[in-house]
Formats: structure tokens, C-alpha cells, sequence
């Protein structure tokens, strides 16, 4: 790694007894594809949670881009340039593609109450540029054609790229992707793997979670396991599939 973007340091989580994350360490560079897999219930979505403000963490941190990440709220999180999206979709399902997307560049407008009231020009510049912005991600996507549709209207795929553009509408240094594959064909993941690398080969960096283990080893740089809420191994593809403790993670002793 030239530079570490993001470093968790002994992450802990805990729900009463439940002990969701147990010191969890590891370190992500600038402009890495890296995976975070694990058996259900292992603590990835935690994970999320507490890196992007759902949860605060009840032991360690994280540094973002050589500062620490106070990000005790999701919209603080996006401010420091951390988007992502949910296992569950979570889209505006009575709103446009393209508003949704629109509402994703929230942190990056300028325009408060009075601007909104009063419509003058500064007001009326950047709600145009906010909609250009949207449509060109929506053609980035390649879901353009489905821009006035509503969300609820989209197909499971189509949704899957929208709930992405949304996320990039922030301008995120780290995209964090909730397994984007889930419920998706063959013919859909394929097209998924191409725009997952194409937005690293665009500047971003992507910290992924995904049930697809042939998708996160052909995919990622790097690869982290979690196991009952602690870190397993983290290392290349390669070797992380052959290590026997991950063996027994996903296929018990």
C-alpha cells in the first residue's frame, strides 16, 4: 500500500452480551478493491455500521485519510467522504432514479433554508448542476434511460446501480458496497464486477462486503475475514482462501 486510507483499530461493538466486534484491526489503501467476508453473523455489517455513524463503537476507532473519523452520525461520515450502501436496498421508492441520485449530493450543497425559499440565482446554478451531476451518473451506471422512472419501478438490478450512484453522488474517497451482488443473476453480477472496477480505475476506493466468494476473490486486492465478530485473517485472495482457519469459518471443523 503506497497510502493507508482508512485504519480500524481494535473496533469493538457489543449488544448486551452479544460481543459483535471483538478488537477488530485492519487497514485499507488508497485505491484498493478490499473484501470483507465472513459467515452470516460474523460482524461485517456491524462493521459498516459503526464506520459510517449507525453505531458508535464501544471500543478503538477508525483514522480517515491521516485524521481521526468522529463519525457519531451517517451524514458526518458522507462529509468526510464515506458512502455506502445497504444489504437491504434502501432507495426513495416514490421518487425518481434521478432524484434519487440528486439527493444523494446532500453533503456537498451549499444552498440552506432562505436559498431554498427565496430561489435566487446561486440557488437556481447549483440545483442545475446537482441534476446534471445525477444524470451523468446515471448514464455512468447505464441506467439513464430509466432516469424519470420511479424507484420502485426498477428492476432488482437496476436498483442495485442506482443505490451506487446515489452513493457516489457524494463524492466518496471510500465506497463502502453491502453485498451489491445479493439476489442478482450471473449476467447481472458479471456486469457488477465490470462497474465495481471501473470506479476504482476512477479514484475511489472500495471496501466491499459480498456472500459471492468467487466475486470477492476474483475482484479484490486484499481480503479480510471476520469469524463470531473477530478478525481472522487479512491478506491477498490467494492465500486467505487457502488458510485453513477460513476453511472451518465457512464449513465448521
Amino acid at each position: 500500500m503506497s497510502e493507508i486510507l482508512l485504519q480500524a483499530t481494535a473496533v469493538a461493538k457489543h449488544f448486551g452480551g452479544i460481543k459483535a466486534l471483538r478488537d477488530v484491526s485492519l487497514a485499507i489503501g488508497r485505491g484498493e478493491i478490499y473484501g470483507l467476508i465472513g459467515p452470516n453473523g460474523a460482524g461485517k455489517t456491524t462493521f459498516f455500521n459503526c464506520l459510517t455513524g449507525l453505531y458508535v463503537p464501544d471500543g478503538g476507532g477508525f483514522t480517515f485519510a491521516g485524521a481521526p473519523l468522529l463519525a457519531d452520525a451517517p451524514h458526518r461520515a458522507a462529509a468526510r467522504g464515506i458512502a455506502r450502501t445497504f444489504q437491504n436496498i434502501r432507495l426513495f421508492a416514490n421518487m425518481t432514479a434521478l432524484e434519487n441520485v440528486m439527493v444523494g449530493r446532500h453533503v456537498r450543497t451549499r444552498a440552506g433554508v432562505f436559498g431554498a425559499i427565496l430561489q435566487n440565482a446561486a440557488t437556481r446554478a447549483e440545483e442545475a448542476a446537482i441534476r446534471q451531476k445525477a444524470i451523468d451518473l446515471l448514464h455512468y451506471v447505464r441506467i439513464e434511460d430509466r432516469a424519470d422512472d420511479l424507484a420502485k419501478n426498477l428492476s432488482y438490478g437496476d436498483q442495485r446501480r442506482l443505490e451506487i450512484a446515489r452513493a457516489l453522488a457524494s463524492e466518496p474517497q471510500l465506497l463502502c458496497l453491502d453485498e451489491p451482488a445479493a439476489g442478482m443473476n450471473a449476467t447481472e453480477t458479471e456486469g457488477l464486477r465490470d462497474l465495481i472496477d471501473g470506479i476504482r480505475r476512477d479514484g475511489t476506493t472500495i471496501l466491499l462486503i459480498e456472500h459471492d466468494v468467487k466475486l470477492v476473490m476474483g475482484l479484490c486486492d486484499r481480503v479480510a475475514v471476520l469469524d463470531y465478530g473477530a478478525l481472522v485473517i487479512e491478506d491477498v485472495p490467494a492465500v486467505v482462501q487457502k488458510d485453513q482457519r477460513v476453511i472451518e469459518a465457512y464449513l465448521g471443523a
